[in-house]
């Protein structure tokens, strides 16, 4: 939408949590600029394998960085704040974001009540890890441990596993996703602007709907399952003569369905013929059935379930995700003008019209600073003199 070119992004952003939602921003075609401090820059810019064979644009940092424009800023110094109140003032900046902690908020000159002197209608979205009056640092598998998430994730007699991605990074980014598009409402209605205080963890734990509900009203007793679900049967992996399939009956009709199938048929039993049944004996049933899989191959069982429509799935690697006709179509690249290197991007959640216009291309990731003299020097007004004069200084 034509919308959301007029909008504009500044963020204090680092690690995962802030940059991946101002990626998602950059994704409807918003224009995001990253602050990062002059000296230390952003953590992940150093992480991951160094693939432009130069600094801080390491593997990591290329992954949700695409589409922004960088600038570098000490706003511990305050000729740096005021050069921040300057560019929120000339960039006309619409929605600040960052994962800094609350003690720094005054510190650095970017407190809602700060910025809001110079925006009146500024969205203010402050990331923390445990609210605003928390200053207790958080990464992601603390934020597993502690919601809830890692109990729930291994097999049921091993040991409690983190997630294979950081959902409590990136579902907060999406949930702080849907709270700045409530305040873009608000301010189109009635011309104010917002502050948005979100936690992670409180977020994290918000994903624990059935858990919550089910262990403190009724004693249900929660805990990881490995593969198998807790209250449908048969759903778990089982193994096949080229490898893996993931199975999920989710109705008595599916499992007729199932055992109507010759191979099969030793499993239609009086005992399996309600899901209350199967559940009662999911041990001994996951074995019977795995005692037949495994003597076909994956393939063979797909098309067959299909055929019946009951879900089934090939457990994919990453690539083979890729190749996936649904998800081929939706990916996104991204290419350095200075290199030549093509990064290929996760797809959007959903296909923005920005990203249509653009054939899925998104600007490469900004390297640090990049974007320094084309905003400091040519919107702000600092010649090149002084640009010299606040890097010597430390400033920029």
């Amino acid at each position: 939408m034509e919308i959301f070119k007029n909008l504009t992004v500044l963020s204090l952003e680092q690690a995962t949590v802030a940059p991946y939602l101002t990626y998602r921003l950059a994704q409807d075609g918003m224009n995001v600029i990253r602050l990062e401090h002059p000296v230390y820059g952003d953590p992940n810019r150093f992480i991951g394998d160094n693939v432009l064979d130069e600094k801080r644009m390491n593997s990591y940092f290329l992954c949700i960085n695409s589409g922004k424009k960088a600038l570098s800023l000490n706003m511990a110094d305050p000729e740096g704040q005021e050069i921040f109140k300057k560019l929120i003032k000339e960039l006309d900046v619409d929605i600040f974001i960052t994962n800094q902690l609350p003690k720094n908020y005054e510190k650095l000159g970017m407190a809602y009540e700060i910025i809001k002197e110079v925006k009146p209608d500024i969205i203010w979205l402050g990331l923390t890890g445990f609210g605003p009056d928390s200053n207790e640092g958080a990464y992601d598998p603390i934020l597993q441990a502690r919601s809830g998430l890692m109990e729930l994730t291994g097999e049921a007699k091993g040991d409690p596993q983190v997630l294979g991605i950081p959902l409590p990074d990136m579902g907060t980014s999406e949930h702080g996703y849907g709270l700045l598009m409530k305040a873009l409402f608000k301010r189109a209605a009635t011309g104010e602007g917002t502050r948005i205080d979100l936690s992670m963890f409180e977020s994290s734990v918000s994903w624990m709907t059935v858990p919550i509900t089910l262990s403190k009203s009724f004693g249900g007793n929660i805990s990881r399952r490995g593969n198998t679900h807790e209250f449908f049967s048969p759903v778990s992996v089982y193994k096949t003569s080229t490898g893996f399939v993931y199975l999920a009956v989710g109705n008595d009709k599916q499992w007729n369905s199932m055992v109507s199938q010759d191979m099969f048929k030793s499993l239609a039993k009086e005992e399996y013929q309600n899901n209350k049944g199967r559940i009662k004996d999911v041990a001994n049933l996951n074995k019977a059935i795995n005692a037949i899989t495994e003597q076909y191959t994956s393939e063979d069982l797909i098309e067959l379930f299909n055929s019946i429509t009951v879900p089934i799935s090939k457990i994919k690697n990453v690539n083979e995700v890729v190749e996936d006709p649904l998800v081929a179509k939706r990916i996104l690249t991204s290419t350095d003008p200075k290199t030549g290197t093509k990064v290929t991007l996760a797809p959007p959640p959903n296909m923005t019209p920005f990203l249509k216009e653009n054939n899925q291309e998104l600007s490469f990731p900004p390297r640090f600073g990049e974007q320094n003299k084309e905003i400091y020097g040519n919107l702000l007004g600092y010649d090149d003199a002084a640009l010299a004069d606040l890097k010597g200084k430390g400033i920029i």
